[in-house]
């Protein structure tokens, strides 16, 4: 389980209230990236020594986050998946010993149904508020950004909510914790959203890295209703394609509670439906630039699927959940 921390290493300069930007005074001036030396985000700067603009100085652990759902919950209203591929969940910046924190500026709060509804997790922490305006995708609408709005409802599709209010929630959630991400590095000509736009556009930068799908599909694991996968095998051709051992993650009933765990008298507890990747890297200067290196998830998070053999079940999509994308991935 992800455990949201308040950061304290840089506790002089994030404000007491998360509903600030994460460096309270900061200049939009000077902020020429190319005049900096391009430093790893891990281990982290000093906010107060380099330019946070440049570096990443909050949240230096990059993960690219992807989703295998089998439907969508929004069938009816032509909210569907796309045949054949992951889906995008987002882009976190987590702290470089893993932890993380959220919804790190709520002057940016465009999510409607904040999840946790507060910036803690925790009843003590700050309240999120629920966002009631317009809809994020119309924030890309006065860029003309079109082309973006429809990659991202092809291939960014939520779960049981709508795709804006789920986009809304990746932004205000996450990309409010990166250094990089924030509203003085636009300088003094920033327009409104255009950080919404930036983000957007890196996040699917880093999406399209890492085709799971045709990773998976080149070693024989392809969805089936009958077919089980073992955990030991996805990893393995994740980590010869990647360069780095992702976080796998399911869902689904314990190995040990099914007949085939029952059977083999198993204890393993691990769940058994394939429902998400994590890849994780460290960036040089910029994560929008996407100059990064592949790192792996901690020993102690590989996965939280059963590892017996075979007991990953890996399911097809659900009759009429998804279409051939009208954008190439």
């Amino acid at each position: 389980m992800r455990i949201p921390v308040v950061k304290i290493g840089a506790a002089a300069l994030l404000a007491s209230s998360t509903s600030a930007q994460l460096y309270p005074g900061q200049s939009a001036l000077n902020h020429t990236c190319q005049l900096q030396k391009p430093l790893l985000s891990c281990p982290s700067s000093d906010p107060s020594k380099v330019d946070s603009c440049c570096v990443e100085t909050f949240g230096g652990l990059l993960l690219t986050t992807q989703f295998w759902n089998t439907y969508t919950g929004g069938e009816t209203e032509g909210q569907l998946l796309p045949k054949d591929t992951f889906t995008l969940h987002g882009l976190w910046p987590d702290f470089c010993n893993g932890t993380y924190t959220q919804y790190c500026d709520l002057t940016r709060q465009y999510d409607p149904i904040p999840s946790p509804n507060t910036t803690t997790g925790l009843p003590n922490g700050t309240f999120v508020p629920p966002y009631n305006g317009s809809n994020i995708g119309t924030f890309l609408e006065p860029f003309g950004r079109y082309d973006l709005l429809e990659y991202m409802n092809a291939y960014w599709v939520a779960w049981r909510q709508d795709n804006p209010g789920f986009w809304a929630h990746e932004f205000s959630k996450h990309a409010t914790c990166f250094s990089t991400f924030n509203i003085p590095c636009y300088g003094p000509q920033y327009r409104l959203h255009e950080d919404v736009v930036d983000f957007f556009e890196t996040a699917i930068k880093y999406y399209k890295r890492f085709p799971t799908f045709k990773w998976l599909e080149e070693a024989e694991i392809t969805p089936s209703n009958k077919t089980g996968y073992t955990y030991a095998t996805i990893r393995d051709v994740l980590f010869e394609n990647h360069g780095g051992v992702p976080f796998i993650g399911c869902n689904g009933p314990r190995y040990n509670t099914t007949a085939a765990g029952r059977a083999a008298n198993s204890t393993d507890s691990g769940f058994t439906a394939l429902s998400e990747i994590w890849y994780y890297e460290y960036a040089y200067g910029r994560p929008q630039e996407g100059n990064t290196i592949p790192t792996s998830a901690a020993p102690t998070y590989l996965t939280n699927c059963a590892k017996a053999p075979g007991a990953i079940n890996y399911y097809q999509r659900s009759n009429g959940s998804e279409r051939v994308p009208s954008v190439p991935y």
